[in-house]
């Protein structure tokens, strides 16, 4: 390891990234590193907004992934190499806002039927009621299930960030019968054959849309269909979007507002938190 690596991971730490921003920033700089193939300290601000323009231009990487290989490049700049400032202008083209394809309870249903695995059945059905992250749900842990007070704990999600996502009466039976069966003693969802570790995001990926072919839904869109869906129906049942928005780990509630422009103006019976697996009506014969 380059003491210049060494540094950068260093820097990270002690400002408390979260894994996957060291993974993500640490990639930005190599990427830059190889693309020049020369060390990014040798490198001057018109090489830095070359380099950019080329991940735009000729890559066509998406604005997202843009903004993150500038942040994790102006980090190491200004952070590690202690330059004043970083002027690199990072223009991206407007790229179409388009809804995802939405799905509706009923299809949300069907999915989770169709999932012929006990253990990815209950994984789907906890990313759908409780709205998580793909990369949030794998890494749950039995003691995150709170049965007293019917509240699921989320570690470090998305920003660093803990929080409390409140477990409907129908998931929470459904857990304690996956637990009664599966007997998990560390992981909520371990792996197969490596009880020490969880199921792989790839894994839980692989789970849905096998389980999406055999519903024989066509709708475009992974396991965070499930979240999108989560989102928009309890919006449909009346959960204010401000409650939502930290049930999701929303840092924004812009991101949150996206839900409400996706859904069409219709009445809403404004119930609250909804149960929405119990709505559901799952089989589980």
């Amino acid at each position: 390891m380059t003491p210049l690596r060494k540094a950068m991971i260093a820097a990270m730490r002690q400002r408390g990234f979260s894994l996957r921003t060291h993974e993500s920033y640490l990639a930005a700089v190599t990427h830059l590193a190889r693309y020049y193939r020369r060390s990014p300290a040798e490198l001057d601000a018109a090489q830095l907004q070359s380099y950019f323009n080329y991940l735009v231009q000729e890559r066509a990487l998406s604005a997202a992934t843009c903004r993150v290989h500038l942040h994790g490049i102006r980090f190491f700049y200004l952070q590690v190499l202690k330059w004043p400032e970083v002027e690199v202008t990072l223009v991206t083209p407007k790229r179409p806002q388009r809804v995802p394809e939405l799905l509706t309870r009923a299809k949300v249903a069907r999915i989770l039927q169709a999932c012929a695995n006990p253990k990815h059945r209950m994984l789907l059905e906890t990313t759908y009621g409780c709205g998580l992250r793909v990369s949030e749900v794998v890494a749950l842990r039995v003691r995150d299930v709170d049965g007293e007070r019917r509240l699921l704990r989320i570690e470090q999600g998305k920003g660093a960030k803990d929080r409390l996502v409140t477990l409907a009466p129908a998931l929470l039976q459904r857990l304690r019968q996956y637990w009664s069966w599966c007997r998990p003693a560390h992981w909520l969802f371990p792996r197969a054959q490596a009880a020490h570790a969880h199921v792989s995001v790839t894994t839980a990926q692989r789970a849905f849309d096998q389980a999406k072919a055999r519903s024989g839904i066509r709708k475009v869109g992974g396991i965070h269909s499930l979240r999108h869906a989560y989102a928009t129906h309890q919006l449909e049942h009346g959960l204010p979007v401000h409650e939502l928005q930290h049930l999701l780990g929303h840092g924004n509630l812009q991101s949150t507002m996206h839900y409400v422009h996706w859904l069409p103006c219709q009445q809403r019976d404004g119930q609250g938190h909804a149960d929405l697996i119990g709505a559901l009506a799952v089989r589980h014969d």
